[in-house]
This record gives C-alpha cells, structure tokens and sequence, in this order.
C-alpha cells in the first residue's frame, strides 16, 4: 500500500508534513508569478481618468456657486424680514400708544358726562337715564357717587331700576373675575 518505505513512523509523518509544505510554497510562487504577469495598467487611459476628475470638479463648483447663492437670496430674505419685523412692532407700538389715548378720552368724556349727571337734581337725572340704552345708564351710574347714583336710582321706574342694577352687578362680578 505505501509507496514509500519509512523505517519509522514518525518519518512518515514529518515527510508528509513537509510534502504539503512544499506544495503551498509552489502554489504562491505560481501565484505570485501570475499576478506579477497582469498588466498594473488602468481599465481607461489616463486621458479618460483626468476628463472625469475635471467633469467632477466643475459639477462640484457649480453646486457650489449655486449654494452661494442661494445663501445670497436666503440672506437678502432675512434681512428684509428683519425689517418688516421692526417695522410691524414700530406700528404695533403706535397703535397701542394711540389705544392708551383713545381710552384716556373716553374716560375724561365718561367723567365729564357723570359730573353732569350728578350736578343735574336727582328727578331729571332719572328722567335722563331712563331714556338712555341700559349699557349707558349702568356705566354713568357705576361711575357715580354712590349716595348720588341712590338718590337717582330711586326715582327711575322699578322695572327698569330693577334691569340696571341686575346689570350693575354683573358688571362688578365681571370687574372682579377678571384680573
């Protein structure tokens, strides 16, 4: 069966050992040798290899010129906005002054009105005030003396003495609610 004669066991083992080692040292020599016959030449010649560097490299500066500006466009939109924000809060701030005015005036009206009422004797205040809208009357009434505003009240007709004062408290009950 062995085609070779080995006196001892162990010289089978270590020649088949070596054996195998020589076999894998052929094989990369092969291998080495194949490789090194390969041509370590590109697929495409340089010509083509330096066309697309360059066609990549204008792509990337177009991109770039167009994110300029678009960055151009956004900052030129951010700064308009910036001054429609401060013009808008300029306006917004007229307006709320003239709001302030506007309430001024209307309570040195109302403060005028109720000092005219209350100079008027009590019977023809009432007289007065029963011809007004209720939402007037309440307001002249709540802005009264109270020992004037009584006297007053007293004198207008019980149905509608009694729709205004409902009213009057439900004025003071919303006064007080709100903070």
């Amino acid at each position: 069966m062995d085609r070779f004669y080995f006196p001892f066991k162990e010289g089978k083992q270590i020649a088949l050992r070596r054996l195998t080692k020589g076999l894998l040292a052929i094989q990369v020599i092969a291998m080495t040798c194949f490789f090194a016959s390969i041509s370590l030449t590109p697929a495409y010649p340089e010509n083509d290899i330096i066309q697309a560097i360059e066609k990549k490299q204008k792509e990337l500066e177009n991109k770039e010129a167009l994110l300029k500006k678009e960055e151009e466009r956004l900052e030129i939109l951010r700064k308009d906005l910036e001054e429609k924000i401060q013009k808008y809060t300029e306006i917004l701030t007229q307006i709320e002054k003239a709001l302030k005015e506007l309430d001024k005036i209307k309570e040195e009206r109302l403060n005028h009105v109720v000092k005219l009422y209350e100079s008027m004797p009590p019977e023809e205040a009432a007289i007065k005030l029963s011809a007004l809208d209720e939402e007037t009357a309440v307001t002249i009434i709540l802005n009264m003396k109270s020992k004037k505003a009584g006297s007053i009240l007293a004198l207008i007709e019980s149905q509608k003495a009694a729709t205004i004062t409902k009213r009057i408290l439900n004025a003071k009950e919303a006064k007080e609610t709100t903070p």
